[in-house]
């Protein structure tokens, strides 16, 4: 009997009428919406402007999903188009499948396109939005445990994942919640670097590498523990083999770009220093106030030599 462990909710949509409300939707759409609110408290700290994160965002987000739905719908192929599958469930995202490599080659491709349009170099906002993006995922990967999927193996330790559904070959039981622990290895690798950009000011991408390189450490032993169908090569899964060439191309651009070009952009979007107020400059003073100050110190003179032409009088009339 187990005394303690991580329960799995009854089911992962309601209905508000007849539209569905998903909890694995809803996980994406928080984590998007704290990305670009964090993402863009960074860039303005960096020099942008606000607005910008989330303008190319409109761009990074929508190409990001696409990504992520081919790279899941490509790897899992059998899913959907072996025999007595039916492939209009490709399109159904909703019931969970997004690959985060996906995810972010084609979600850099969007973000690229926005930041041409905007006139703002890509490594530079990169950089900005990295601790968000790990972020995002930290929240996004609670949508598993809506859907009850991509846990680990079987296990009877406290915190273990109670999984009752028996869909999709499921099997009811107790197993490592490995939702959890890539939700946790994701907001450490945020934290970590937003350390590392402000104790070493990283520029020209490489906080964005740093991120990445720190995630894929994590989701290789995460995805060791996973007992889901996956494509292995030789002994490892495939997302094994992604990570490890990913984490060594991250690791690579760290130590090229740090010889290359060191330090961190002086200007990362034109014009927006422009927008920034200076001290302001002191008004003018007003033509009836000046007047009346020259009157005074007019009159001060006045006195004033009155008073030496009175001395004078004196004195003559003491010495004759």
């Amino acid at each position: 009997m187990e005394l303690s462990y991580i329960p799995s909710p009854s089911r992962g949509v309601l209905y508000l009428g007849p539209i569905p409300l998903r909890g694995y939707a809803f996980c994406i759409i928080i984590g998007v919406f704290v990305a670009v609110w964090l993402g863009n408290k960074r860039w303005i700290a960096r020099g942008g402007r606000a607005g910008t994160v989330a303008d190319i965002a409109v761009w990074a987000v929508p190409f990001g999903l696409v990504g992520g739905r081919l790279y899941h719908v490509i790897t899992d192929y059998e899913l959907y188009f072996s025999p007595g599958r039916d492939w209009v469930d490709a399109f159904k995202v909703w019931e969970g499948g997004l690959g985060i490599w996906g995810a972010i080659a084609l979600g850099a491709l969007g973000a690229w396109i926005g930041a041409r349009r905007r006139g703002v170099p890509m490594p530079a906002y990169a950089d900005a939005v990295a601790p968000c993006i790990a972020f995002a995922q930290a929240i996004g990967r609670w949508g598993n445990w809506f859907n009850q999927e991509l846990y680990g193996r079987e296990t009877h330790v406290p915190w273990a994942l109670h999984i009752t559904s028996s869909e999709g070959g499921r099997v009811p039981g107790y197993y490592h919640p490995t939702f959890l622990y890539e939700s946790l290895w994701c907001l450490g690798v945020g934290l970590l670097v937003i350390w590392a950009d402000r104790r070493f000011k990283m520029g020209h991408g490489r906080a964005f590498a740093l991120y990445v390189a720190a995630y894929c450490v994590g989701r290789g032993w995460i995805e060791y523990m996973r007992v889901d169908d996956a494509h292995h090569i030789l002994g490892l899964r495939l997302n094994d083999w992604t990570a490890i060439i990913v984490f060594l191309l991250a690791v690579t651009y760290i130590a090229v770009s740090s010889r290359k070009r060191p330090g961190r952009e002086a200007v990362v979007e034109p014009g927006a220093a422009e927008d920034v107020p200076g001290d302001a400059p002191q008004e003018p003073e007003e033509p009836e106030a000046a007047a009346t100050e020259a009157e005074a110190e007019g009159e001060s003179e006045d006195k004033a030599g009155a008073a030496a032409t009175k001395d004078e009088a004196e004195s003559a009339t003491k010495k004759s």
